[in-house]
């Protein structure tokens, strides 16, 4: 008959805990010089308290995963891979690619620090977290993102079907391909913003940095800022109303601009109908 809690225990062995159902581990550390991989893989209903993981690829083909005030380090690579349904709270994520081709999956006051995550994941509810990663949530959809703050880069690529709220991204090359996308009450630091994006919104959102939102289809911004930032629009189809000064814009494809104050206009392209109204 399978133990159904492990309390204050240590694992290193190769799959500890492999195929579990309906365990706590609490106050549990994976580490040791056995070195073993893959401890909780193909288990389900599994219940983490407040344990340590410094192995590899704890969490694969789990579902129904609760993890709180846990901790898994750099050594602790691939974290959750094809998990379904897990909840997790007041945690550090800190190993490479921490999340992937995961589903339903909710994180709250936690903090990852994971080059590559969230790649092709679904359904990922974020909140009240901090994340530093490069290539963060590249090629997901359903996105809900609620106080959440980023540094990295070439962050939300080819993402779909996402909301942000109240968000601060400091990132590079965000949003490049990104559809059907609202970003609200938040800044968005960084270069070449949002390159080749379809349908995507901005709302009271605040753009800081160089040569944004280019290329683009079906974009909208609504009451922004926009600091620092030139050569603006470049062949974008948008409608657009900025609060403040803008250093330039080029090449607007189509739409409307409404800006209180822009340094240069530049229309040197004949396929550029955009319209710049100085208000």
């Amino acid at each position: 008959m399978q133990n159904n809690r492990f309390f204050e225990e240590t694992f290193d062995e190769e799959r500890a805990l492999y195929g579990s159902d309906g365990i706590v581990v609490e106050k549990c550390r994976f580490d040791g010089p056995a070195d073993g991989e893959s401890a909780l893989k193909e288990s389900k209903n599994i219940e983490i308290k407040d344990s340590y993981f410094n192995l590899r690829y704890p969490f694969w083909h789990d579902d129904n995963l609760t993890i709180d005030g846990s901790e898994m380090t750099e050594n602790c690579r691939a974290a959750l891979w094809y998990t379904h349904n897990a909840t997790i709270t007041n945690s550090k994520l800190h190993g490479i690619k921490a999340l992937r081709e995961c589903s339903n999956i909710k994180i709250t006051n936690s903090d990852i620090i994971s080059p590559e995550f969230g790649w092709s994941v679904s359904d990922i509810k974020m909140k009240d977290s901090s994340a530093a990663s490069e290539y963060f949530m590249m090629r997901s959809d359903h996105l809900h993102f609620e106080n959440v703050s980023l540094t990295g880069k070439y962050s939300f690529q080819y993402i779909t079907d996402s909301v942000f709220e109240n968000c601060n991204f400091d990132t590079k090359d965000a949003f490049w391909h990104a559809k059907n996308v609202v970003v609200k009450n938040s800044t968005v630091k960084g270069e070449y913003l949002a390159w080749y994006c379809e349908n995507v919104t901005f709302e009271n959102c605040k753009i800081i940095g160089t040569q944004p939102l280019c290329y683009c289809k079906s974009l909208k911004l609504i009451n922004c800022e926009m600091i620092d930032t030139d050569l603006a629009f470049e062949k974008s189809e948008v409608e657009a109303s900025i609060t403040t000064n803008v250093i330039s814009i080029k090449n607007p494809k189509s739409g409307k601009i409404t800006v209180p104050a822009v340094d240069e206009i530049i229309m040197d392209d004949p396929e550029a109908k955009g319209f710049v109204s100085i208000d």
